[in-house]
Order: structure tokens, then sequence, then C-alpha cells
């Protein structure tokens, strides 16, 4: 069975998250992608190292499905084949600091001239545009400037972070599907274009419903927050309210611990059955007519009586026991799922969301799976490369050189670091 990019070439030149994010899933999706790397690999193989002398799983859980060659990028040999893969990809990736691929004498129109049918992938913290275009940016510091933080968290306390990588991982989506687009656009042009993406931007288009609250406040308080919003000028944090117009939160249920609860959102719709069993179990019958709470209008003035009310009542059962009492009823709702949860879930391993690899050095480990569902091209998901593991068999099959040629750019040093120069005594 053919793969939906099948026959696409990738010369991957990110590290790190975010670009590496972009480029597994498109090569998931068939792409062939060539991680190009510097002698020394990309950061990430050793960072955060949990089995010593093996890639991280920082490395590994976002490189499947790619072939590693390493180039010294400063010797003229290894920009040799840096020009030579550019001359038979469809896409090269970067995600460098500001001019660092210019300063190596590779700029867009350099690129460009070599191959006008290739098309440049950039990730930027800010863009190459504005005053921020040269400051540098990690995923806090994007999800700070792109207006998460401020969002995120209750409004006493300080600015959150989110668990979900929106800065890194965010991006990466976003720049695969400004390829996407671009590779379709090249079947009428017939030329490449450069696509860039900045974390910043990404962010924002992701906070999207928070500044639709931003612009509202200017007509007036938004009733559905369960903290006073009244003559305030920016979208406030507010903890876990459910950000639409229906009202929402994290409800604890029993034992108690920090992840036993359960995300409940009440539809008007679903209140009056949802009042009737909570009445009968808290023996208020006539709670599902409680002036209070009859519509919505008065259950977002009186939220915190009405989640004190369901607590209470949610405090007699886990989170999946009161799940299933909430299914019953058609209330939509959700277990807050620990990462330990989501390993062992059953719905999760059935859609293949955490499959099970092996790697020549840390054996078997698991990987996030595809999201993207593919009928007649689902994907299969195989190990992250070792550094440098397919020099050889890109430098032959790829770009055709031969054995002695190979050697002679070996010796060279283009695929690796010159060695250091011993100092004098």
């Amino acid at each position: 069975m053919s793969q939906a990019l099948e026959g696409i070439r990738i010369l991957d030149m990110t590290h790190v998250q975010a670009g590496p994010t972009c480029s597994q899933l498109l090569a998931w999706m068939g792409a062939d992608v060539i991680k190009f790397e510097p002698p020394q690999g990309d950061a990430t193989r050793g960072q955060l190292r949990d089995v010593p002398g093996a890639d991280s799983l920082y490395f590994t859980m976002l490189n499947c499905n790619k072939r590693s060659i390493t180039v010294n990028m400063k010797s003229p040999e290894g920009k040799e084949i840096f020009v030579d893969l550019l001359k038979c990809c469809d896409i090269v990736m970067e995600n460098f600091g500001p001019g660092v691929l210019d300063r190596l004498g590779f700029t867009w129109d350099t690129i460009h001239q070599i191959n006008p049918r290739i098309i440049m992938g950039s990730i930027k913290g800010f863009g190459s545009s504005g005053p921020y275009a040269e400051f540098k940016a990690y995923e806090n510091v994007a999800q700070a400037m792109g207006g998460a933080m401020s969002t995120t968290g209750l409004p006493d306390g300080p600015p959150f972070v989110t668990g979900a990588q929106i800065g890194d991982s965010g991006t990466g989506l976003h720049l695969a599907i400004g390829l996407l687009a671009a590779l379709q656009q090249r079947h009428s042009s017939g030329l490449g274009q450069y696509v860039e993406v900045a974390m910043m931007d990404s962010v924002m288009n992701l906070c999207r419903v928070k500044f639709r609250d931003h612009q509202r406040l200017s007509h007036g308080p938004l009733p559905e927050y369960s903290v006073p919003t009244a003559g305030q000028h920016e979208t406030p944090r507010a903890g876990n309210d459910s950000g639409g117009g229906q009202l929402g939160n994290a409800i604890q249920c029993k034992p108690g611990g920090p992840n036993d609860f359960i995300y409940v959102v009440v539809q008007e719709a679903v209140w009056p059955a949802l009042a009737r069993r909570i009445g009968a179990a808290m023996g208020q019958p006539e709670l599902a007519s409680d002036p209070k709470f009859v519509t919505i209008n008065e259950r977002r003035q009186h939220q915190h009586e009405m989640w004190a009310m369901i607590t209470e009542f949610a405090s007699a059962y886990s989170k999946r026991e009161f799940m299933a009492i909430l299914n019953e009823l058609d209330v939509p709702c959700g277990p807050i799922m620990s990462t330990a949860d989501l390993a062992d879930d059953e719905h999760v391993r059935g859609r293949a969301m955490y499959v099970e690899l092996d790697h020549p050095q840390r054996g078997n480990w698991f990987n996030v799976g595809m999201p993207i569902k593919l009928s007649a091209s689902p994907a299969h998901i195989h190990r992250s490369p070792m550094l440098g593991e397919h020099n050889d068999e890109v430098l032959e099959k790829v770009l055709g050189y031969d054995a002695a040629r190979i050697e002679a750019l070996r010796s060279a040093g283009a695929m690796s670091s010159p060695p250091k120069k011993s100092q004098e005594s």
C-alpha cells in the first residue's frame, strides 16, 4: 500500500522539538525524511538521557521514520554534499537562530537558485521581520509572548505554562500545513516557495478564543466566567472555566488524589436530568426547579454554589464511576487522565496512540502514535535513526556517489568534526 507522501523527499536540518515534530508527521505519511545533522548530532540525543549511552527519549520520540546523515557544514566538502542534496529534495527545513544559514552562504535566494522547485520551511521564534526578529525563543517564551500564559491559571495567582507543548509542537503542526499547501501550489506553478512559521504567531492562533473574549470585554462583562470581569480590558485567567458559552469545571472525586477529577460541562439541555439525579441523592427533589439554577443565566450567577453541590455528589464516586453516571445523563464529561492512565488505556492502545518500538541502544520503549488517521495509507511507525546511520546509504543511493568518492569525502572531514589541534606545551 502506497503512502500519501510517497515520493516526497525532505532534507530536515531542524533540531530539538518544533521542526522534528513537523518532519516526523510528514515521515509517518510516507515522506523520505533525511535528518541532516552536524557531526555531534541533534542536541536532544543526549538531553535528559535516561539510559546511559543511548539516545534520549526526547530525541527518539520526535525522529521516527527518518534517515540520519552527519555533515560538517563548515567544510567545503560538507557544503558540496548539502548542495547536491538540495538539488534532489522537495523540501528543506531549518529552525536555526536568526542568520545562521545565511552566514553559511545559503540564503533563501541562493537555495532557490540551486533548486527552483524546492520548498523551504523555516521556524523562527518571532519571524524574520519586526522588532522581535532577532530574539531567541523557547517553548515557555513562546507561550508567554503569544498570550497563553496570561490566560492560564487562577486569577489571584501567577500565570502558568500549559502542559501541552503549544509553542514547539504547535508550531510544528502549523509548519506541516504550510509545507503541504506549498507542495500543492507547486503542482500548478512549478516553483517552490519560502514557508515561515513563528512560534509566537502559532501560540496566538491557538489562543484564538482568548482574543474573542478580549474584544467581548469592550461590550460588557463575560457572564460565563466564574471571576468578575466587569471593567476589565484584557482576558483574565479563569482557572478551569470552560471558555465557552456553557459552564464547565473540574470536579474532584474519591479518593481525592491529584488526578481524581472529572471535567464536567453543564449544558442547558442536560441540567434538568442532572439536577434530578443530584437532588434525589442529596434529599433535594426540588433542585431541578430551584429558581437559582433553572436557566443558564441563573446558574452563571450562582455557579459556585452549583459546583459545590456537584462536587458533594461526586465525592461518593471514583472519576470512572462518576463518568458512567454522567454519560447515562448525556452530560459532556471526561476524567482527568494522567500519563499513567493514558499509557494503560484500552481506547488509546486501540487507536494506536501509544505504540511500542524497539531500539538497538535502549531496547523497548513507547512513542505517542500518529494522530492523523488516513484510511488508505495508515502510518507505519519505525524507530529513530542512530547518529549518521545512513551516511553511506544516502550518499550512494540518493546522490549516486561511488565508494571512492564517499571515502574521499570522509577522509576530508565532510561528515565529521575536524580533529582538535593539540595544545603546545
